[in-house]
């Protein structure tokens, strides 16, 4: 067994040491996860996307000789901006955060679905570099680091109108700052946007000279385009390609392609566009992927291709809980455009590896964590900051939360920590001590997608009884808490928690001693999927504490 540290030692004999009436505290033994359907391993020369399962939207990509560094948006969620890294492109390993202290960005009473959107990420001169977007929260900034592993810098912050900043640096040194912001002048219809562009002082940091409109409104101005968004502009053959989404991020999403001889333009559409989208296509195709988009594209060392972007899983119509994740697909060039699928071409359940040497195999089906370590996992993530609050400890193999009277559905820091769910069938379990003082006290485990759209399920004092309790909320006209669906008794002790997702349903469970009992046997988890949520977001899943009222 591991030896916490001091200060986490201290913290925990604290939050153990607090009133219990005016702090209750629970203690997590262990908390696991597995998927109960995962997908067969793929043949040995193939790959089955996508390659990070689970709420990993908008992805961005750079290469670093042999080696290739990811990010993703994480919006209200700390730490945020996930780095991965791989050497074969289909492994990813977390390495850090960029945004992973207290002080960098302030994400104080910010909705789940505001935050960090859409970091882009490049390197150049020994420097890694990811600009990005913070909605609600500071505007637009970027970070640089020696070490993509961290530190990475306090943030930059640049004043300019747009989001989705993504830096691109020519052969000459030269830079520009590319992004999509509103048109000139009024906006012709909803959704009408542009991709803009300005140099890019490296040295001073800071945005020169004029902007100027690269793409207004998308591929085909004549049919009113929405969303051009996430731009990027890459160097191949002398020749400058930009590519940005267009659709929106749901089952309209698409990726588009563009040509110039500068890099300020003026740019011409390819002549086959978008390069990849799944919509148009047949519903009830199987192995469905949809809302296909956002991409980033980056060159192998011997001259091909490859592009991230994300898409989603529909466990029916466009409905998941796992919200948009990062995919991989194979980028070819015809005739000197680059494209990932043929007009109408479904994605495939299995593509052929890049030719690279396979990195550590990762498997993502199912993990368990008693809480042993100095520090908490990583793979760990709370809402809207840093644990300012001092709400969580690990102590002795638990984890302790000291209950807060912010609950799920407030746009302040619930005491909850929580893990991406990755798959459609997967079973959820952790092992709790916890003794509610007054009525309203509350701990388990929170499914949570956004402040108006979760399901808690744990122990509870009602009406002065500690009782074994289920709690939805799917609008945000409902109860901060969740509205009761379900409430049996419950007797001294500890209690162990099975919350069972299958697609639209989730089943709840829970034990005392040997037998399960089931509180409620098929709750309907659909109103809580992404598409009901703002689309931005996934479901995280982990332990969770809330004081009475």
């Amino acid at each position: 067994m591991k030896v916490a540290s001091i200060r986490e030692t201290l913290l925990a004999a604290a939050l153990i040491a607090a009133p219990a009436a005016a702090q209750p505290v629970a203690h997590f033994e262990e908390v696991s996860y597995r998927a109960t359907a995962p997908p067969a391993p793929a043949p040995r020369d193939m790959m089955r996307n996508p390659v990070l399962p689970g709420f990993h939207p908008d992805p961005s990509i750079v290469r670093v000789g042999a080696d290739f560094y990811l990010v993703n948006s994480t919006f209200a969620w700390f730490p945020g901006i996930p780095i991965f890294h791989s050497r074969d492109l289909v492994n990813w390993r977390l390495i850090g955060h960029a945004i992973d202290r207290p002080g960098l960005v302030d994400f104080t009473g910010i909705g789940t679905d505001r935050g960090i959107f859409a970091p882009a990420i490049q390197y150049h001169d020994g420097r890694f570099y990811i600009f990005t977007t913070c909605i609600a929260c500071g505007g637009n900034f970027y970070v640089t680091a020696r070490d993509p592993a961290g530190p990475w810098s306090a943030p930059h912050w640049l004043d300019f109108d747009g989001i989705d900043p993504s830096l691109f640096v020519d052969a000459d040194g030269s830079a520009w700052l590319v992004n999509n912001g509103p048109p000139e002048g009024a906006p012709r219809y909803e959704g009408h946007r542009a991709i803009w562009i300005q140099r890019f002082d490296l040295k001073a940091g800071a945005l020169v000279g004029p902007r100027k409109v690269i793409v207004d409104g998308g591929v085909r101005p004549q049919d009113k385009p929405v969303w051009a968004e996430g731009p990027h502009i890459y160097k191949v053959d002398g020749a400058y390609y930009l590519t940005a989404a267009e659709g929106g991020t749901a089952e309209r999403h698409s990726q588009t392609i563009y040509r110039a001889a500068r890099p300020d333009g003026p740019y011409v559409p390819g002549p086959t566009n978008p390069i990849l989208t799944q919509r148009d296509l047949p519903p009830g195709r199987a192995d469905r992927i949809e809302a296909a988009g956002h991409a980033d594209l980056v060159a192998l060392s011997d001259g091909r291709w490859w592009g991230v972007f994300l898409a989603t899983r529909p466990f029916a119509g466009q409905s998941t809980l796992m919200g948009r994740e990062t995919f991989l697909l194979p980028v070819r060039w015809e005739a000197g455009w680059p494209r990932f699928l043929d007009p109408g071409e479904a994605m495939p359940p299995l593509v052929r590896r890049p030719d690279l040497p396979t990195d550590t195999a990762i498997d993502r089906s199912a993990w368990s964590d008693d809480f042993d370590a100095p520090a908490l996992s990583p793979e760990w993530i709370w809402l809207r900051g840093s644990n300012r609050h001092g709400w969580s400890a690990l102590n002795s193999g638990e984890l302790v939360l000291r209950a807060r009277p912010d609950p799920a559905g407030r746009l302040g820091q619930p005491a909850f920590v929580g893990r991406r769910l990755r798959h459609h069938d997967a079973v959820y379990e952790t092992r709790l001590r916890f003794a509610p003082a007054r009525d309203g006290d509350f701990a388990g485990l929170l499914a949570y997608m956004d402040e108006a759209h979760f399901l808690a399920f744990g122990v509870e004092r009602v009406a002065g009884e500690r009782r074994i309790v289920a709690r939805r909320r799917v609008v945000a006209a409902e109860s901060e808490r969740g509205e009761m669906l379900a409430s049996q008794p419950l007797g001294e002790g500890a209690v162990s928690l099975r919350l069972t997702i299958n697609g639209g349903k989730a089943a709840l469970a829970w034990r005392t001693s040997e037998a399960w009992r089931t509180l409620a046997p098929a709750v309907n988890v659909e109103p809580l999927a992404s598409v009901h949520a703002g689309l931005f977001t996934g479901l995280v899943v982990g332990p969770y504490a809330v004081a009475g009222d």
